[in-house]
Parts: C-alpha cells; sequence; structure tokens
C-alpha cells in the first residue's frame, strides 16, 4: 500500500505568504487598515525597512524637498481628511527640519502623526551619527511621545498614536522607529483602531443653551478648529439661517458657515474688520464651537475678559486649554454630535435676533464687496487680481496661505464656501502656503486650489513646487512681491517710525522659478496686465494640467484693509 505524502512542494512552499513580516512592514500595513491614503516624506537610511515596505502598499508616497514642506503637507492633510495626516523624516537634522509643521499641528489642534527613524537601539547615549533625544525634544510640543523598543509592538503603537492624535482636543503625535528594531520580523497581527470618544449635549445641556438663547438679545456663534465634517457644517448653517442667528469665524478657519449665508458676518482675529471686533464685546452671549476664546480672538488676552460676560464653550477638550475669559457653561463634545443636538432644539422667531444679524451681515457683505475689475494705470494690485479671479472661482474652491499681510486679501475677498476651504498656519508660520497647497491639490485634484504667498515666505518653502510638479499637482500660487517682510515693517513703523531694520528684501524672478520646476509662471509689473496674466495661468491649469505661478510686483504699504 502506497501512501501519499503530506509534506508541499519546496517550490510551492517558497510561493506561500510568509508567517512573519519585519516590524517596518506591519507599521505600513496598519496605516493602510487606519485609512491612510498618503505620506509625506523625506527618506533617510534610518527609516529603509517602512520606505520598503510602501514599495508595494496603497499609500501614495510623496517625496518632499525639505522635512519642513513634508510636515507641513501632513499637517495640511490633517485639516482636510478624516485621519491624522503622516509625515516621515530621519533622526537628528531631519526630525529638527520638520519641528515647525509640529508646532503649527500643536497650535492649530491638526491630527498628525510624524514617525521619526532613530539610531539603532544598541547605539544610544554613546553620541552616535545623528543621535538626539526624542522625548526631551518633542514632548513639549507633541500630545504624545513614543518610541518602538519592541518590535512585536508595531502595530499597537500605531494604533495608540492614530488615538492619541484625534482623541480629545486634536494634535500631533511623534513616533520614534530603531533602524534596527523596524526590520526585526513579527507576526503580522494588526492591532484594531481605538474608537474616539465624542461627548454630546446632555438634556441639562441643551436646556442651558435654549434658556442662554432665549435671554440673549444678540447671540453670536464663532466656529473653529479642524474637528468638522461637511454635514455638520450645513446642519449649523440651516440651523442659524433659520432662527437668524450669526456666526463669525476664527482666524483662519473659514468656510464653515458658508461665506455666502446670511448668518455668516465675518472673520475675527488678527487683523480682523473693526465690526467683527467691536461684536465680542457687543453680544450678550457668545458660543463657541470646536474653539475656544484665546489669545488671537481676544487680542491678546484683553477683549471679552469680564466674567459677567456669558461664554458658552463647545470643546470635547474638558481642561479648555488655550481659554481666556469667562466660562458661563461647558459642553464637552465634537462639534458634529454637538450640532446633531443643537439642530433639535426649535426656538420661536426673534425680530431682534433677525435685525442684529442683519446688521451685522450687511457690515460684512461690505466689507467682502470685491474692487473694480478694471486696471488702475500705474504698478500691479492685489485688489485687481482679486477682482478678476473671485468670480472665476467655482463653489468648492480652496484657498491656502502662510503668514504676512498678503494673507488679508484672502481674509477679505475669498468666497469660502465649505469646511476647509481655507487652509493656513493659525500659529502665524510662514513657508506654509505652497505645501499645503499641494497637499491640498493631492488631496482634492479636480477642485480650485490657489494658494496667497508674500515673498518672504514663498521662498521658505518654495522649492515644494518641484514636489508639485512630479505628483501632478495644480494649484495656482500668486506671489505678491513687495520686497519686504511687510507685517514686522508695519509694527517697526508703529514702534520706531522711519527706522526701516531687517525688513527689506531684493528677490528672484519668480515666475523664472515656476517654468524651471516645470510650471506655468508670469510676471506681472503693471496692473493692465492683470487679467490677461491670470486668464492664461488659468488657462496652463486647464489645458497643460501644470501648476501656475503669477509673480505680482506690488508697492510696498498697500494693504487690504
Amino acid at each position: 500500500m502506497t501512501t501519499q505524502s503530506t509534506d508541499v512542494n519546496p517550490r510551492l512552499r517558497e510561493q506561500l505568504p510568509p508567517t512573519t513580516k519585519s516590524a517596518g512592514h506591519v507599521i505600513v500595513d496598519s496605516l493602510v487598515a487606519h485609512g491612510v491614503q498618503r505620506t509625506f516624506v523625506v527618506p533617510g537610511e534610518s527609516f529603509l525597512d517602512v520606505l520598503d515596505g510602501l514599495h508595494n502598499s496603497p499609500i501614495e508616497t510623496i517625496v518632499c524637498r525639505h522635512e519642513g514642506g513634508a510636515a507641513y503637507m501632513a499637517e495640511a492633510d490633517g485639516k482636510m481628511q478624516q485621519t491624522p495626516g503622516i509625515a516621515m523624516v530621519t533622526r537628528g537634522p531631519g526630525a529638527a527640519n520638520a519641528h515647525v509643521g509640529l508646532h503649527t499641528a500643536w497650535q492649530d489642534s491638526t491630527p498628525m502623526v510624524l514617525f521619526v527613524g532613530l539610531i539603532p537601539f544598541g547605539h544610544r547615549d554613546r553620541e552616535a551619527f545623528q543621535e538626539f533625544d526624542i522625548k526631551a525634544w518633542f514632548d513639549t510640543g507633541a500630545k504624545r511621545v513614543m518610541v518602538l523598543d519592541h518590535p512585536e509592538r508595531a502595530s499597537e503603537i500605531v494604533a495608540e498614536a492614530m488615538f492619541a492624535a484625534l482623541n480629545g482636543r486634536p494634535g500631533p503625535v511623534v513616533v520614534g522607529l530603531p533602524e534596527d528594531i523596524i526590520q526585526r520580523h513579527i507576526e503580522p497581527t494588526l492591532h484594531p483602531s481605538i474608537p474616539v470618544a465624542t461627548g454630546g449635549m446632555t438634556t441639562v445641556d441643551s436646556r442651558a443653551i435654549a434658556d442662554a438663547l432665549m435671554n440673549s438679545t444678540k447671540p453670536l456663534f464663532i466656529t473653529g478648529g479642524n474637528d468638522w465634517s461637511q454635514e455638520a457644517a450645513d446642519q449649523l448653517t440651516h440651523w442659524l439661517e433659520k432662527h437668524h442667528i450669526p456666526a463669525a469665524a476664527e482666524w483662519r478657519t473659514q468656510g464653515t458657515v458658508s461665506f455666502d449665508s446670511p448668518s455668516y458676518v465675518g472673520p475675527i482675529g488678527y487683523g480682523r474688520p473693526r465690526p467683527t471686533y467691536d461684536l465680542l464685546e457687543e453680544t450678550d452671549l457668545l458660543i463657541f464651537v470646536g474653539t475656544v476664546p484665546g489669545d488671537v480672538i481676544t487680542d491678546g488676552f484683553l477683549c471679552r475678559q469680564d466674567w459677567n460676560k456669558k461664554n458658552f464653550l463647545v470643546t470635547i477638550d474638558p481642561s479648555l486649554r488655550g481659554r481666556s475669559g469667562p466660562v458661563s457653561w461647558q459642553i464637552v463634545a465634537k462639534p458634529d454630535v454637538f450640532v446633531r443636538d443643537l439642530v433639535e432644539i426649535d426656538l420661536p422667531y426673534r425680530e431682534d435676533w433677525k435685525a442684529w444679524t442683519h446688521r451685522m451681515r450687511g457690515e460684512q457683505v461690505a466689507f467682502a464687496s470685491l474692487p473694480a475689475k478694471t486696471p488702475a494705470t500705474g504698478p500691479a494690485r492685489m485688489d485687481t487680481l482679486m477682482a478678476n479671479l473671485v468670480p472665476t472661482l467655482p463653489t468648492d474652491a480652496m484657498v491656502t496661505f502662510g503668514a504676512g499681510e498678503h494673507t488679508n486679501w484672502a481674509h477679505r475677498y475669498f468666497p469660502t464656501r465649505r469646511y476647509a476651504s481655507m487652509l493656513s498656519a493659525r500659529n502665524g508660520s510662514m513657508g506654509y502656503s505652497i505645501p499645503a497647497a499641494i497637499a491640498a491639490s493631492l488631496a482634492h485634484p479636480g477642485r480650485r486650489i490657489v494658494t496667497i504667498a508674500g515673498d518672504g515666505e514663498f521662498l521658505m518653502n518654495g522649492q515644494e513646487l518641484a514636489t508639485a510638479a512630479q505628483y501632478g499637482a495644480t494649484p495656482l500660487v500668486i506671489v505678491m512681491d513687495n520686497q519686504e517682510y511687510g507685517t514686522i515693517r508695519t509694527h517697526q513703523e508703529r514702534h520706531y517710525p522711519g527706522r526701516i531694520s531687517g525688513t527689506q528684501l531684493q528677490n528672484p524672478d519668480f515666475a523664472m522659478m515656476a517654468r524651471a520646476f516645470g510650471g506655468f509662471g508670469v510676471r506681472v509689473e503693471n496692473d493692465k496686465d492683470v487679467p490677461a496674466a491670470l486668464h492664461a495661468a488659468l488657462n496652463a491649469i486647464e489645458e497643460d494640467n501644470v501648476f501656475s505661478l503669477i509673480h505680482l510686483i506690488v508697492e510696498q504699504r498697500v494693504k487690504a484693509y
């Protein structure tokens, strides 16, 4: 009697799936399981195994030119997506360069995970090449700092990092990856994602907010943060309009309540128009949703500090970090679940609310009314460019910018009609405009992405246009060149009039740079040439599928308001 062997043919055995995987590959598998679509990378030898894991994964690997640019892109991605933005950099200098994006994520409450390659485990505390103390560097600027010292915990640490970035007040998390640890093979079982608590209104909360509104003659909502969905934004807008209640936007978060809504009364923050600044003292009930009255909103902790004022704060952060002034009531909830419960509250018609909202809306409409499209004689002007650009924008257009006086043209005129249609750095960080525009274009390839950069701000990360060309990002880049650091010059003139020092710039031809990087570039010195330049730039995006840059040479000391 013959017996049949149960052994697998050696050739077939080689083709069977492996029973183990490297920890670096398991990290990538875990990111896929958590819904990550892309990662922004500056490669380093310290995390080669993770790069190898990305080779055949569905995650798009965006190779950036500088770690600061990569971190900014990840931070912008975290503002737009339901998952944290992901950046990967190497140890020492790479980690140092990425710190600027981490600080932005911390102050903007943006979910983000920064993976940092580290020296081998056995080389620690010997001042090895590029060694640094990751916890000492990042502990004060991240929600958590974790180091993968045990390879079998690779998937668990990814799950913990994603949870920590999203849980409570969102923010950045740093994960250190020792070079040798991520190469070790482990069981490839993936840790499940950890659910994030969203809070919600209790019946007591609902009664309190309804009573506060009914006792108010001039209520005002302020929306902010990066923790919204479009559905919640739409529901809130409809509810506000139904009850004739106004809403302002926290600095650089415009779009949660549409620019066109009769309830939208403008932005509140640095450089705000005077009417919305006065609102903070005039209103008898402030309801903050997704944010708190911090430094910028209160003009350096000066405005709205009377403890007899009524402030309702809706935030998932029970510690109210960054809050100043009175707290009448706190509702621990993320915006979506708060709005879900708020819309169940039906209030009677109030003529005084309608008149209050109509007045403030009228001031916002006047403030945002476009200047004349017809060019003036003389140097190029941002007013002319915005007057010609805005009518061409689709309803889902997005704008990105960094920091500087050039941003005020976007604050004033750009029609933010959807949630996350304005991406910026609320920590005042320069260099954000181009990386954020690239991230936005990659995440939303069908949308019109506009970035407004100052000449000083552009040169901090303008080299990332090479990344845009490589991956097919197609933003419209407007560089407002006034040959100075304008915001600092303004402060200088206020405190040291007539003594210009350390603020003047000499710039290259930015349009030529754009063409060198593979996009369309046009230099505009005269206002009469603005419409034609804009038309050519938009045409290059539509027909040639490349990014476009308009280098606008403007006069110094000309402001949006």
